[in-house]
């Protein structure tokens, strides 16, 4: 969750005033401030672009007429922040930086739609033109594919376990994002471009380790609205083997198999749900460990649908994907629930449903 004060989190509660700022930073330079009327952030860790935007506003020198009013649209980006005010006190937190895709609207009577997509999509827009050798660490390699198209980028790779990679050319057409994805995979981690726009290198939590980042509690003071739960074990692994063999290198083949072995989870590698593993190799990995961590990370994206809910609760743009909630029901039980999307309405109020990808009986 992004950083907010206990003021934040206790407000969302109550009663306040939703506000939202709205910055362009144009291609020819210039840098607007919007006045934003509504529109929609979604963000989705299942999507190769996590967060997508949909915005209205009343200023119609936005729609682009000329070719210089093109010129400086395309490339432009938008930065979104959603926040709070109770009197003179306001706080905001940032809910996607977007490279704008899109414009258009009434030209006479608005309103105006700018569409965008998080900053992964630059990555993946930027075919490779000629063949592209990735070699060093994972790391390394990452943040090399991602300046290549964002020379400015920052990346945060403070909670990844860097290792060494095989060699990997990647042919012409290739698309550098699934790149990124191959090489995080490599050390166990996900990588994505956040609120800020930062390029994130991070395992997926581990919903049984991490402390909850918000309780979403029935009752008075509470923000639970109402919760829809399912389970289905439709494409649920609960094994995964991972193997690495770089033929550039000559390198010894490696792999490793990690399966759910907690005898309490209803995917038990040796329980009534029987095995049901699921396979992957990458040249990259040329380690044991780097098997074992890219296992670890599929297995926990593969074994986290076997359980899924729908929670409505009183909006919290300070949610990322991964993080852990506390939930309490009606009733007083609690669950450990995964975020995996929500959508942010941009306008004076609308619905907040976070869809979350896992659960468990929570203290």
């Amino acid at each position: 969750m992004y950083p907010v004060s206990d003021r934040f989190l206790q407000a969302l509660a109550g009663s306040y005033n939703p506000v939202t700022q709205a910055t362009l930073y144009r291609a020819d330079g210039m840098v607007e401030t919007l006045p934003i009327t509504g529109g929609t952030v979604t963000v989705d860790r299942s999507q190769q672009s996590r967060r997508t935007c949909s915005t209205t506003s009343a200023d119609l020198a936005l729609i682009p007429l000329t070719s210089m009013d093109k010129a400086a649209i395309y490339g432009a980006r938008l930065q979104i922040s959603r926040g709070i005010r109770l009197g003179e006190y306001q706080e905001l937190v940032p809910v996607g930086l977007f490279r704008v895709d899109g414009v258009a609207g009434d030209i006479d009577m608005g309103p105006v739609t700018l569409t965008g997509k998080s900053l992964e999509c630059v990555v993946a827009d930027d075919r490779f033109t000629a063949p592209y050798r990735g070699s060093g660490t994972a790391v390394g390699a990452i943040t090399a594919l991602i300046r290549r198209s964002i020379p400015t980028a920052t990346v945060d790779s403070s909670n990844a376990t860097d290792a060494p990679i095989g060699p990997r050319t990647w042919d012409v057409e290739g698309d550098p994002w699934a790149a990124v994805v191959e090489l995080g995979a490599a050390i166990g981690c996900e990588v994505f471009s956040d609120a800020d726009g930062t390029f994130i290198i991070a395992p997926l939590p581990d919903i049984a380790t991490t402390t909850p980042v918000w309780t979403i509690a029935a009752g008075e003071g509470g923000v639970y609205i109402q919760a829809n739960r399912g389970m289905s074990s439709e494409g649920v692994k609960n094994g995964w083997l991972v193997r690495g063999e770089n033929t550039e290198t000559g390198a010894a083949a490696v792999q490793a198999l990690v399966v759910d072995n907690d005898p309490g989870s209803p995917t038990y590698w040796s329980g009534p749900f029987g095995r049901r593993p699921d396979f992957y190799s990458s040249s990259t990995i040329v380690t044991v460990a780097s098997a074992s961590a890219a296992a670890t990370l599929k297995l926990r994206a593969s074994v986290a649908p076997n359980a899924t809910a729908d929670i409505s609760a009183l909006p919290n743009p300070a949610l990322e994907p991964g993080d852990v909630l506390r939930v309490v029901y009606p009733d007083g039980s609690k669950e450990l629930h995964q975020v995996a999307s929500f959508s942010i309405d941009l306008g004076v109020g609308g619905d907040f449903v976070i869809q979350t990808i896992s659960a468990k009986e929570g203290t």
